[in-house]
């Protein structure tokens, strides 16, 4: 019986997909986590100076774009929310701000998620240029 190759970047998508919104052997991922969150658990703060939900969520959307940009070749300082690594929540944060912001999170892992498919397979052995 032949075995048939797949490709590295289908390898690449399903364990990236496991990690954001699809059922995993690890248990919940980012999107199940986020889910059903109310307001005051999305902004409570375990200490001060650390980080809520919802900034943890910016956070990960900012490091999908930096990577989709690396891929891509995208011009730096395009991403949506300032500042753009930890972005701050809205001052009068509302549910519909965080869903704009989980849509945010939902695109750029959509943008990453097309990057990784279309980036060609002999160049993913080599290391990005800084």
């Amino acid at each position: 019986m032949k075995k048939e190759k797949i490709s590295t970047n289908v390898l690449l998508i399903e364990i990236y997909d496991q990690a954001y919104d699809v059922r995993a052997w690890h248990g919940a991922n980012l999107s199940g986590s986020l889910k059903g969150l109310k307001l005051d658990e999305l902004l409570w703060l375990p200490q001060p100076k650390r980080h809520n939900i919802w900034e943890i969520a910016l956070h990960c959307a900012y490091w999908k774009y930096v990577v989709y940009r690396k891929l891509t070749g995208g011009k730096k300082g395009t991403f949506p929310r300032k500042p753009s690594d930890w972005p701050t929540t809205p001052k009068s944060p509302t549910i519909k701000d965080w869903q704009q912001d989980l849509d945010l999170l939902n695109e750029q892992h959509l943008l990453l998620r097309q990057a990784i498919m279309d980036f060609p397979e002999k160049k993913l052995y080599r290391c990005p240029p800084k």
